[in-house]
């Protein structure tokens, strides 16, 4: 089956991605993208995916996309009576603390993250009994529980914003070491942190870089905060992925690395066919948990439903709203 004798919706989203997916790849695809795009009407649902999706997520079926700020604020305004969480567990957990009314389907709750498996309610407890006073900043890479324990909220495009925004000479920050240390040298307040590590950008080495540099003259290194600090040294710059998208188009390096997950530079790369994207490639197996035959089974079945306690999501949106009250 060619991309032109294939249903008319799956067929004009093809030109989004056709840098991405080869023609006779497309057939695969195609026919999930249509199903979800007629039950997304059927359903009242919209999709949040974040910048890790696959291109056939990201491009062909979500209808916000961005990072898991992005995300939080614009569950917020969402209309639809379903949001279909194109993410991992924390994020979906996020999307329905923001929206205790809606129905929020997560294709795959297995979909996790080593960060937010690194803590628990009573670490949280814990770094407070030995650091009485001290308020405590917590990564949405977190579950509900651990928010609920935490002062407020924080993501890697806004860390540093809240940290300072608190008026203290010291917080804690959890779970993710590296992305508090990233801060801590950023600023004067003194950020006590946790040994939480994302799999994914922990494995980028400093001698990483330097080779990148060798083999690629000219190369601009963008790096997110998650990699540990001799990474992000060896980096021309540092942000979330929201900030690495925007550095690419507001600075059109003609060659960039993106120091993270895959799928990020597929994502970005689609809006700037003249700039060469290099790929040295760390999958997040969780993230890639999410698929097209998922986010469809999703919407036919209406599973996997999110649902939290609502005493403990009182708690912990209070964290989050905390969080984006922060400009």
């Amino acid at each position: 089956m060619s991309v032109s004798t294939l249903p008319t919706r799956s067929a004009s989203l093809y030109d989004r991605v056709k840098t991405l997916i080869p023609p006779i790849e497309w057939p695969v695809f195609a026919e999930d993208i249509d199903a979800i795009l007629r039950l997304k009407q059927q359903r009242d649902a919209v999709i949040l995916a974040h910048n890790y999706m696959t291109p056939e997520i990201f491009h062909c079926v979500a209808d916000i996309v961005g990072d898991s700020l992005a995300l939080a604020r614009e569950a917020m305004k969402v209309d639809a009576k379903v949001i279909v969480l194109a993410g991992v567990h924390f994020m979906a957990e996020t999307a329905k603390m923001l929206n205790p009314s809606k129905t929020v389907l997560i294709p795959d709750s297995r979909a996790g993250c080593s960060l937010a498996e690194s803590i628990t309610p009573a670490d949280v407890r814990l770094m407070r009994e030995r650091h009485p006073g001290v308020p405590v900043v917590t990564y949405v890479n977190s579950s509900a529980a651990v928010k609920a324990e935490s002062d407020i909220c924080c993501t890697s495009g806004n860390a540093l914003k809240v940290v300072e925004s608190l008026g203290v000479d010291t917080v804690i920050m959890l779970p993710d070491e590296y992305l508090a240390r990233n801060i801590a040298a950023q600023t004067k307040v003194k950020v006590l942190t946790w040994a939480g590590h994302c799999e994914v950008h922990e494995r980028f080495t400093a001698a990483e870089v330097r080779a990148l540099r060798v083999d690629y003259p000219g190369v601009t290194i963008l790096a997110h905060p998650e990699c540990p600090p001799e990474v992000t040294a060896e980096a021309d710059y540092t942000g979330s992925t929201a900030d690495m998208s925007a550095f690419v188009g507001r600075e059109r390096p003609r060659r960039v690395v993106l120091l993270t997950e895959c799928s990020m530079a597929d994502n970005v790369s689609v809006g700037y066919p003249d700039i060469e994207f290099v790929r040295p490639c760390n999958l997040c197996p969780h993230m890639k948990r999410i698929t097209l035959p998922k986010i469809r089974h999703a919407l036919e079945t209406m599973t996997e439903e999110v649902t939290i306690d609502p005493a403990l999501a009182d708690r912990a949106r209070r964290s989050v709203e905390r969080m984006l009250e922060v400009r």
